[in-house]
């Protein structure tokens, strides 16, 4: 799937990097960005509630180029200008982690594990 495709099944907007077109094929859910690190480049979307620049870091050094913010959480202008620099595209959605992966899994996406 692509992010614009993401967003509208998960009635979320596109903040940060506007033109992702890149096929997103799996996910990882955490709010442990140590956990993030151990994927090792192989994830393409990460779905999280931890909504600070770490998130967007974090999502930088593991090459993941996109990220989901769950639970109402809304990317501020650090997270969105880092996110823009770094072509990562941040998805906000009012839904919850757990029903944002029920949702992005029953469409195809596939869990990193």
């Amino acid at each position: 799937m692509k992010a614009k495709e993401i967003a509208e099944l998960l009635n979320g907007r596109i903040v940060g990097c506007q033109d992702n077109n890149e096929e997103l094929t799996n996910a990882f859910s955490s709010d442990l960005m140590s956990d993030v690190l151990r994927l090792g480049g192989e994830c393409s979307l990460l779905i999280t509630g931890l909504c600070n620049i770490q998130t967007v870091r974090t999502a930088e050094m593991a090459m993941i180029n996109t990220i989901i913010l769950a639970r109402g959480k809304k990317a501020d202008e650090e997270m969105v200008e880092h996110a823009v620099d770094n072509d990562i595209t941040i998805i906000e959605t009012e839904y919850s982690i757990f029903k944002t992966s029920g949702l992005l899994y029953t469409h195809g996406i596939k869990p990193m594990y």
